[in-house]
């Protein structure tokens, strides 16, 4: 369980923050930037809430959740030693991709196949779901980046992967079953 008593710490103030696992590192740095954006999709999530309801906000809330686990994977390194410890850092799981892909291919299974690319409107909750998709995307190349110089978690990337097509399919789910997609024509104002 996580208690927080006291909100400001002041050990923030010369640039460093502690990762998980209680290591001081700059607050640029790859990790940080890595799951802070995570974070910041987690807060756009929060606001495309605010226009759904039903099943889609249900699957809305089980995100907002895996997106703190994931931040919580993603700000404990030393992946290797996980298992020498008496607890374990909370690491993400091939289930929770799994989820995703059964969901998106629900939501898919009704909607006419593209013949454009979409752009992002439509209904509010679709515009909010494009957004959702972007920052997933900018998360997921965060993380793969830091992939190339610190150990991460693989479950991570796919989920992030997975999640951002989520986004995408949702938003037209939401967009009357693609009924209401604004597609792109291209060259349309030349």
């Amino acid at each position: 369980m996580v208690v927080l008593n006291k909100i400001y710490t002041r050990t923030g103030d010369e640039g460093e923050t502690a990762l998980g696992n209680g290591t001081r590192v700059a607050k640029h740095s790859p990790r940080v930037t890595a799951y802070g954006t995570v974070d910041e999709l987690n807060a756009v999530l929060g606001v495309a809430r605010l226009h759904s309801s039903g099943e889609i906000e249900k699957h809305l809330s089980e995100i907002q959740n895996d997106l703190f686990d994931l931040g919580a994977d993603l700000c404990t390194p030393d992946m290797e030693a996980d298992a020498e410890k008496e607890y374990p850092p909370l690491r993400m799981v091939p289930e929770q991709v799994a989820r995703l892909e059964r969901q998106i291919d629900v939501m898919n299974k009704d909607l006419q196949p593209l013949r454009s690319f979409i752009l992002p409107g439509g209904t509010p909750l679709a515009a909010h779901m494009h957004m959702c998709r972007t920052v997933a995307r900018r998360a997921e190349r965060m993380v793969v980046e830091l992939a190339t110089v610190e150990s991460v978690n693989e479950v991570a990337v796919r989920y992030l992967n997975r999640l951002s097509d989520w986004f995408f399919v949702a938003g037209r789910v939401v967009n009357d079953n693609g009924k209401a997609d604004v597609l792109w024509v291209p060259g349309a104002n030349r």
